[in-house]
């Protein structure tokens, strides 16, 4: 195939979305246009793919190319594929390839909040998730448990960052997303102007119980997931229309925002009336 490319020159300008030590260097790629991000593992490609996403270039390692990556490569069409030996990639990316494929591809437009929040009924809030590997995981969450949408802050790492969507398993591509243009209590203000009761995930003394009939009574719910560590600023607290925690036992005084979302969507997202 014509496109297959073996790598001769590490230096090489085309690998450089490949090369980039920082994701910020392939967020502002095309500036001011979206710019690239990196989609790993064969999974996390496909649902890219699916969603519609555009890829300009893979990296595949050899051995792939008739492996994991045949069904990629075929869907891809005519964009270069640059492969090596695994070391030689290694030297390149400074990583191990997950499933020896790596894929640049072109970011969108987000939407607006209000766009997402159109036809929601459960919504989730991230508030400074600055651990990639959580983000990836609370999406993943949110689509296995049927939440309609995300919404960021912009202190959130991005969803679309390497790590984030492989952890995501693609999710990521799969459940609406975008930032929200505030945070804090003008946040939850604009929530509650589109419909949205707000129930801020907080250890409090006077919080509600997860199971708390009213939150199941709720139309439009947010959901508010606060930073690692910290977790939601008073603020944030104080603007919603519940605090809500869940009941710990053994002495244990939280669970990981990542693990604290899953139990959240399973329990919020069941509405009375639902199955």
């Amino acid at each position: 195939m014509k496109n297959i490319i073996e790598i001769q020159d590490l230096s090489s300008p085309a690998l450089a979305p490949y090369t980039c030590r920082s994701e910020v260097q392939l967020l502002r790629y095309f500036e001011p246009e979206p710019g690239i991000f990196i989609a790993e593992s064969q999974k996390v490609i496909i649902r890219a793919l699916d969603a519609g996403y555009e890829p300009l270039s893979l990296l595949v390692e050899k051995k792939q190319l008739e492996g994991r990556a045949g069904e990629i490569i075929r869907r891809c069409g005519q964009i270069p594929v640059y492969t090596a030996e695994e070391d030689v990639l290694f030297q390149l990316t400074g990583y191990n390839l997950t499933h020896g494929v790596l894929c640049a591809m072109r970011r969108r437009r987000l939407s607006d909040a209000a766009e997402i929040c159109g036809g929601a009924a459960r919504i989730a809030v991230l508030e400074d998730i600055v651990n990639p590997t959580n983000v990836g995981a609370i999406f993943r969450s949110a689509a296995a448990l049927n939440f309609d949408g995300v919404l960021l802050t912009k202190g959130c790492s991005d969803p679309l960052y390497r790590r984030s969507a492989r952890v995501s398993t693609g999710t990521v591509f799969q459940v609406p997303w975008t930032y929200l243009d505030c945070a804090g209590p003008a946040s939850i203000q604009k929530l509650q102007e589109m419909g949205f009761a707000a129930a801020a995930m907080a250890l409090r003394d006077h919080a509600l119980r997860i199971d708390d009939p009213a939150l199941m009574a709720e139309e439009r719910l947010a959901v508010i997931l606060g930073t690692e560590g910290d977790g939601l600023q008073d603020a944030t607290i104080s603007a919603c229309d519940y605090t809500v925690k869940i009941p710990m036992e053994h002495g244990v005084d939280s669970l990981n925002v990542a693990a604290a979302s899953a139990v959240a969507f399973w329990q919020l997202g069941r509405r009375t009336g639902r199955s």
